[in-house]
């Protein structure tokens, strides 16, 4: 095989053409038959209080079997829940009533928006794949306190089971409204979805793919409308059912705008020196709706005030350390410019948002404006997107521009390509990256993925060249895959994450997942093996890993992995300013213990405890976690990290400490705040945010941000900065 990995992309392609579409025609009619229902059109919109006594619920669709997937994989599910659906010309209706034996036992204590902890409670969930091409889709979930959830889909969600490298943009906030009701006998829950937030073919009558879920916490039990067999999830959309009869829809002009008023002040001092300064700012974002399926974004000088702070992650490795993106212009449809690495790991993603407008340090660059254009035509997925940021830190300005088209080839299959040009201003520095990527799924369980990237710099012309492919191959009973990647040494995607070039790297995985029964739901035992070289086939690291999981049927978690590593340092490695590891050939083990509670109780713990050699010396990391949801309104997560590292060359302890806290006076009033000390860079830093969403899309911010510092031989620090931020959403 060429080092480009050229063959194998040809080979696969045509393997693709010849065998995908087949396949994907039966399953999805298949499916889209068994599991069917025509909404009804509203004679008026019900009002949306979780209440379902408006007159207008009585004439809606009715469905109400649903199957289980947990515990009991394709039983009848144990308690009733019947689903009502409606629709006008700008909305979609979906009114729930979830019926419980003991309503008592109902668990909910989440209201706060967008909560992970409200998937692990009694909640009820849709997604809509509303273009029907078996990847797609969005999602919302509601719980029965009314709090609200909404993510979108790429890829049926895949990439990665542990969610390492997810194809779920779990920060997308679309504008819609859910209201819900404990009830004698359950609880009830309305849904309102404007047609506006969800794009959809141009079509007289519309014919969406769509799946339910609901979540009965006390059973954990899981059933689905369209039953989703085990390992698989809601996303995965080539399994759902489809609503149809949804005559003269419209989105209106297909015009939002978004202006925003943005004011505030900032104190700093260094030492005995201080500075003070005001800050008053105006921007507008607006969104046009080119046709059905095309949107258009455009921002104009932006503002990222209402973004949450980053965690802080203790980096004791070489290498980078990913931080996700948080702010919103990015995040929606975030997934049709991802091109990258499949795997449980993060070896190349080729576009990487947080290299723009924000430095290596995590500073705020001007975005002076921009555009983007997403969507489908068809069976082509098109993803346009370009930016300018200002001069900042003795920097120019740059240009970015970002290209991605991929083409839906059978049911699950595509092929594309991606391209990435970055240009400062006023200097002759560049950066480009050109990709071609395939996925390959001839059956639900097997599936191929490849791509083949290649950068260009200024005053290098060659080993610029990247490859990585993927067989996975995944059910009920076995989760294995096999990897190759090739990144070679002057391999700079500037606007990409990739943490490590000059490789070539292997990874085999192997995994079984038995149900035992009894106490436990199911086991993960597994084998995976990563073996690393650099470009001329010389071992450079080396990880033997064992786990065995176990879930135990009330959602706790028990897992025990031992890591064997090779590592070999050709340079000197500083791992803290006074403790530098020599270069040589390193031999050492890890064994980690992490116990998770019950998710679902008031008072839950996650456990970590990883005792272990380390560069010829011994490592002990404990992480641990206790999280509180004193009521529905108010919670709180405290979280203590303490390193402690003994080497021949030095000994160091770094400890972290986070604190968040919660308070929520109702679903669309929530309080913040997220403290952290990190005693590495000896830094306490405070981050509190208010929001009201007074509307659905509009909202008020309040961001109180403080960090404190006093690193030895450096003037103490102290940074104070209070920012409010409006914004209105004006739709026609």
């Amino acid at each position: 095989m060429h080092r480009d990995g050229t063959p194998v992309l040809a080979f696969l392609l045509g393997a693709l053409l010849t065998t995908a579409p087949a396949y994907g025609q039966e399953h999805v009619h298949g499916a889209s038959e068994r599991h069917h229902i025509d909404a009804k059109r509203a004679a008026r919109p019900p009002v949306v209080d979780g209440v379902l006594d408006d007159a207008v619920w009585r004439d809606a669709a009715v469905l109400d079997s649903f199957t289980q997937q947990e515990p009991t994989d394709g039983a009848p599910a144990s308690e009733r829940t019947e689903v009502r659906l409606l629709y006008d010309a700008e909305h979609f209706y979906i009114g729930v009533r979830a019926f419980d034996d003991l309503p008592s036992g109902v668990i909910a204590t989440e209201m706060r928006r967008d909560s992970p902890q409200m998937l692990e409670e009694d909640n009820f969930q849709v997604i809509l794949d509303t273009f029907r091409d078996s990847r797609s889709g969005y999602m919302f979930v509601t719980n029965p306190l009314g709090a609200k959830l909404e993510q979108q889909v790429f890829e049926e969600g895949g990439g990665n089971l542990r969610g390492a490298a997810s194809n779920i943009n779990r920060d997308w906030n679309g504008v819609w409204d859910a209201a819900a009701q404990r009830t004698a006998d359950g609880w009830t829950a309305e849904i309102v979805i404007p047609m506006v937030t969800v794009r959809s073919p141009d079509a007289d009558v519309q014919t969406w793919g769509v799946n339910f879920m609901r979540n009965i916490r006390r059973k954990n039990e899981q059933v689905y409308w369209a039953p989703i067999p085990k390992p698989y999830t809601i996303t995965r959309v080539s399994m759902a059912g489809t609503v149809s009869g949804m005559e003269d829809v419209t989105r209106g002009l297909d015009l939002r705008l978004k202006p925003f008023l943005v004011t505030g002040g900032r104190r700093d001092r260094s030492g005995s020196s201080s500075s003070a300064s005001g800050l008053t700012d105006i921007g507008l974002d607006a969104k046009y709706g080119i046709s059905s399926g095309l949107a258009l974004d455009v921002t104009l000088n932006t503002d990222f005030a209402q973004a949450e702070v980053d965690e802080q992650q203790v980096n004791l490795t070489r290498f980078a350390l990913f931080f996700p993106e948080k702010r919103d212009f990015f995040l929606e449809n975030s997934g049709q410019f991802t091109i990258g690495n499949q795997g449980n790991q993060r070896i190349a993603d080729l576009f990487f948002s947080r290299r723009i407008g924000l430095s290596s340090a995590g500073q705020q660059i001007p975005l002076l404006g921009g555009a983007r254009m997403t969507g489908k035509l068809g069976d082509h997925n098109v993803a346009l997107m370009q930016l300018q940021t200002g001069d900042a830190f003795g920097r120019p300005g740059e240009n970015f521009v970002v290209g991605r088209y991929s083409r839906d080839l059978g049911e699950r299959s595509k092929i594309g390509g991606l391209v990435v040009n970055k240009e400062a201003m006023h200097d002759s520095a560049f950066n480009r990256t050109i990709a071609a990527d395939l996925l390959l799924a001839p059956t639900p369980s097997f599936s191929l993925h490849s791509f083949v990237a290649r950068t260009a710099s200024p005053g290098v012309s060659e080993d610029q060249m990247a490859f990585h492919g993927r067989a996975g191959f995944q059910n009920s009973k076995w989760n294995s895959y096999g990897e190759f990647t090739d990144i070679q040494e002057n391999f700079n995607a500037e606007v990409g994450f990739v943490p490590r070039t000059g490789i070539r790297k292997t990874t085999l995985h192997l995994e079984r997942n038995p149900r035992p029964g009894g106490l436990i739901r199911v086991m993960e035992p597994m084998f995976n093996v990563d073996y690393i070289t650099d470009q001329q086939n010389r071992l450079v690291t080396r990880r033997l890993h064992h786990m065995v999981g176990t879930r135990f049927q009330n959602g706790s978690y028990l897992n025990i992995i031992l890591n064997r590593w090779l590592d070999v340092l050709d340079q000197p490695f500083a791992i803290q300013r006074n403790v530098t590891i020599p270069a040589g050939v390193y031999r050492f083990y890890e064994w980690s213990l992490t116990y998770n509670s019950n998710p679902a109780r008031r008072v839950y713990e996650r456990v970590n405890y990883k005792p272990q050699t380390f560069y010829d010396g011994t490592r002990h990391d404990v992480d641990f976690t206790l999280g509180v949801r004193a009521s529905s309104r108010a919670s709180a997560e405290f979280t203590v990290q303490r390193n402690d590292v003994n080497l021949p060359w030095g000994a160091f302890v770094v400890n972290l400490g986070i604190v968040r806290l919660d308070y929520t006076l109702s679903p669309r009033m929530t309080i913040r705040s997220l403290s952290q000390y990190n005693s590495s860079t000896r830094q306490v830093s405070t981050s509190v945010r208010y929001n009201f969403i007074y509307k659905p899309g509009s909202d008020l911010y309040v961001v109180y941000d403080g960090l404190q510092g006093n690193l030895p031989g450096r003037p103490d620090l102290h940074n104070q900065q209070v920012v409010i931020k409006m914004t209105y959403l004006l739709s026609r």
